[in-house]
């Protein structure tokens, strides 16, 4: 191991160890292997394409210097139609002031450090269990660092009506920082929630990095819609995972949209434990300049009669780099499987690049498995038809781009969200509005 990653992990390792709270046991844990792993560079495997040397170099492992703002922060998150609960953090700091609270009957909402007994007897019992460590480093770095984070518990059989907001906000800083962010969800049986989980940050070049975990405990029969919306300013870094356990009959439909920054790397990892448990999982990336976006996603089916889709496309533009990584796991128990993944890619640059690798495990003999991946550039054709009927080359272009990611966005659930993103998608494919017209 070179010095570089030596000394990353040991200053990883020592950021925030003088703080002290009942999720001691958690940190020292999360310390422990933290400090026996090995740190992902260019030869291992999951992270061949994706280069660690911006965290390594840019001194982010300082403990976040934060600074309340006594003016309204929302005109970054807020997103019209979206009335329900708001939880905010700014600079990784729990905000009440720019959080709205008001919590529909039957919905348990805490930060870890203001848990009582109860509650962190609860997040004990799930914290950590539905986290995949050995395919995400970063999840032990998080546990070390670990001192405060949310929960949200919806009671069995309570079906909500409005989506929980909750965002992440960064601000630029006098020097680099880290923000550590953990999220615990659990839905019990017969449940039924929306959450909307929201990174994004001031309109200033952003010095931070953030290490997110999110776990999801979907239990019987319930079911969770869950948006992931990554808007930061492109020099933020972000490295994080969604982890997601699924019991019998639960559903889970996720969708994730990311901008491309410096670095950018999302781990998404489903485990479905339960027969009859089913996940829809679909995602958009949009890199442009020279940005970075990296999706890895798993499906793990564990057991017998559980279904899954996955549908990512991404639009790579100028000289950014995209990667994709989809695998599906088939246990041997797992029989009577159906899983389904589709990778699509549009390079609007020669300079562009896009390294996506589709797998399939199985070690079932009765299931049924598809994947595929694509890579091509906009249909000379289809531009010469628009054209020939007036349409401007220019707005061609961007009709076309944007029509390969709008069927994924015409398929999600809340129009709220839909009608958040568009105008903020209108914006990064023409600098000219009147060439986006049609979009919004």
């Amino acid at each position: 191991m070179s010095q570089p990653v030596s000394e990353f992990i040991l200053q990883a390792s020592q950021l925030y160890a003088a703080q002290q709270n009942w999720l001691q046991p958690v940190r020292e844990r999360g310390l422990e292997q933290w400090r026996v792993s090995k740190f992902p560079n260019r030869k291992t495997e999951n992270w061949k394409y994706t280069s660690l040397r911006m965290l390594e170099q840019g001194g982010y492992l300082t403990e976040t210097a934060f600074n309340e703002e006594s003016s309204d922060l929302s005109s970054y998150f807020d997103i019209a139609g979206i009335d329900g609960p708001r939880v905010v953090f700014v600079d990784g700091v729990f905000s009440p002031e720019q959080s709205s609270l008001d919590l529909p009957k039957g919905v348990c909402l805490t930060t870890f450090s203001e848990a009582d007994k109860a509650q962190r007897e609860q997040i004990l019992d799930y914290l950590g269990k539905s986290v995949a460590y050995e395919s995400s480093p970063f999840a032990y770095l998080n546990d070390s660092w670990l001192t405060d984070g949310l929960f949200i518990c919806v009671a069995a059989n309570q079906r909500l009506e409005t989506p929980i907001h909750v965002v992440y906000l960064t601000r630029s800083q006098d020097r680099s920082f880290s923000v550590n962010q953990r999220f615990l969800a659990v839905l019990e049986t017969g449940a039924e929630a929306s959450l909307i989980e929201h990174f994004c940050s001031t309109d200033s070049p952003q010095n931070s990095f953030t290490n997110s975990v999110t776990e999801f405990v979907v239990q019987a029969n319930a079911k969770l819609t869950h948006y992931r919306l990554h808007l930061e300013q492109e020099q933020a870094l972000h490295i994080g995972g969604i982890h997601a356990s699924l019991q019998r009959d639960a559903q889970l439909n996720s969708f994730q949209i990311a901008t491309g920054g410096i670095l950018k790397r999302l781990d998404v990892d489903i485990s479905l434990v339960g027969e009859g448990a089913h996940c829809e999982l679909s995602g958009v990336y949009l890199p442009r300049g020279k940005q970075l976006v990296d999706f890895h996603t798993a499906m793990r089916h564990m057991v017998p009669n559980c279904t899954s889709n996955e549908i990512y496309r991404g639009i790579v533009a100028d000289q950014s780099r995209a990667v994709f990584n989809g695998l599906i796991y088939i246990h041997p128990q797992a029989q009577k499987t159906s899983a389904q993944l589709s990778n699509k890619n549009l390079l609007t640059s020669d300079q562009a690049e896009v390294d996506t690798k589709p797998e399939l495990q199985i070690y079932a003999n009765d299931v049924q498995c598809a994947h595929g991946a694509t890579v091509a550039q906009i249909d000379e054709q289809l531009l010469y038809y628009l054209c020939s009927r007036g349409i401007q080359r220019k707005e061609a272009e961007v009709l076309l781009s944007f029509g390969f990611i709008n069927e994924l966005l015409n398929c999600l659930d809340d129009q709220s969200v839909q009608a958040y993103l568009r105008p903020i998608l209108a914006k990064m494919f023409a600098k000219d509005p009147e060439l986006a017209r049609h979009l919004v």
